[in-house]
């Protein structure tokens, strides 16, 4: 079983929903000892840092995350989830989770995209990946694979856990992480097969870490 963390942050459902048509269990929870039992853990969101850091604070879920990693549980990261990963957003002023070395920036509204227009601040749609470091989270995606995403901010990890980049008028970290731990900055849920194709390798990589049939 997979957990889905349920932080007030949204999205929750609709990763449910993508997980639910690859025919995996799944729970959406807040609770310590569900999260600690599953299998993985996915760590969704939608809105702004500050938001987010207030709400597993509240809660003491920034606590748990922090321990589930340290213990090696498998965890992706989606979105705002992947941004809170890291030290710090600007955004709010928010000091994140700091379990990935890092910080997030503002897509600056001056930069132009390949026609030379300027760019759209949120980054919203679809855009393919430059994959930097094999993981196993982007096993069997094909280059020409596109995934949709919606953000202003984006992460700035240390390089050595940039595994893909994006280009929207620079160049940046759209999956970073490390086995086990990962985090992309667009939706899988949203986008289509390749997506589905992300969140069954986290699956499988989860089933295998626990040695689980």
């Amino acid at each position: 079983m997979l957990a889905i963390l349920d932080y007030k942050a949204g999205n929750q459902t609709s990763v449910s929903r993508a997980l639910n048509h690859l025919g995996i269990d799944n729970v959406i929870t807040a609770d310590r000892d569900t999260l600690s039992a599953a299998h993985g853990v996915i760590f969704p969101g939608v809105g702004a840092a500050g938001q987010a850091m207030d709400e597993l604070k509240r809660t003491g879920l920034d606590d748990v995350l922090k321990s589930l990693i340290w213990e090696e549980k498998p965890l992706l990261g989606i979105c705002v989830g992947c941004q809170v990963l890291l030290d710090y957003s600007p955004e709010n002023d928010t000091q994140t989770l700091g379990v990935v070395p890092g910080r997030c920036d503002l897509f600056n509204r001056a930069l132009t995209d390949a026609k030379g227009d300027p760019i759209r601040v949120p980054h919203m749609g679809w855009n393919s990946l430059e994959i930097k470091r094999p993981t196993r989270l982007l096993e069997g995606i094909e280059p020409e694979a596109n995934f949709y995403f919606v953000h202003s901010y984006y992460p700035v990890p240390d390089e050595e856990y940039v595994l893909a980049v994006t280009d929207y008028g620079v160049e940046f970290c759209s999956v970073h992480g490390r086995d086990g731990l990962w985090a992309t900055q667009f939706h899988p849920e949203k986008s289509g097969r390749p997506g589905l194709r992300i969140l069954n390798n986290f699956h499988d990589y989860c089933l295998e870490a626990g040695h689980v049939e």
